[in-house]
């Protein structure tokens, strides 16, 4: 497995360690993690905290220049709202980990010219479909089914 999908790996076992919903997410610039995040829904209450967002938000505030050069790793295929802040930042590449579980808007991104990338990594695979089979309630909620 690609090093940076690791680390987006990681970030998702993280936010299932602390009882949230398994999604990571890092964004890479010039071969370096400059972001990263999970989705921290659950552990914050927050309408908003995907693991897309949580990793924007944890970059902090760049130069619009920044993100154009970007590529973002997430373990699952981009919901409507994270993929609206890819096309604000105008991010130019995602590495979606799978898109079995979750089919988000993918359509969407490929019209608007992000390079997308799939990986069907088993683990991610895994990850979500154990998550939400024993969590149907949470992941419902968290993908706007409820």
């Amino acid at each position: 497995m690609d090093a940076f999908l690791q680390a987006a790996v990681e970030e998702a076992m993280q936010g299932l360690r602390e009882g949230g919903i398994p999604i990571g997410s890092v964004i890479v610039h010039d071969g370096e993690i400059i972001g990263r995040g999970h989705n921290r829904r659950i552990q914050k209450g927050s309408t908003v905290l995907h693991g897309e967002m949580d990793a924007l938000e944890n970059a902090g505030r760049l130069p619009p220049s920044i993100y154009r050069e970007c590529t973002l790793y997430t373990t699952l295929s981009p919901c409507p709202m994270c993929s609206g802040a890819i096309l604000l930042y105008k991010i130019p590449r995602v590495i979606i980990g799978e898109n079995r579980t979750f089919l988000g808007a993918e359509d969407h991104l490929k019209a608007k010219g992000v390079e997308l990338t799939l990986a069907n990594d088993p683990s991610c695979i895994s990850m979500m479909e154990q998550f939400i089979a024993a969590n149907p309630s949470l992941w419902n909620e968290d993908i706007g089914e409820v």
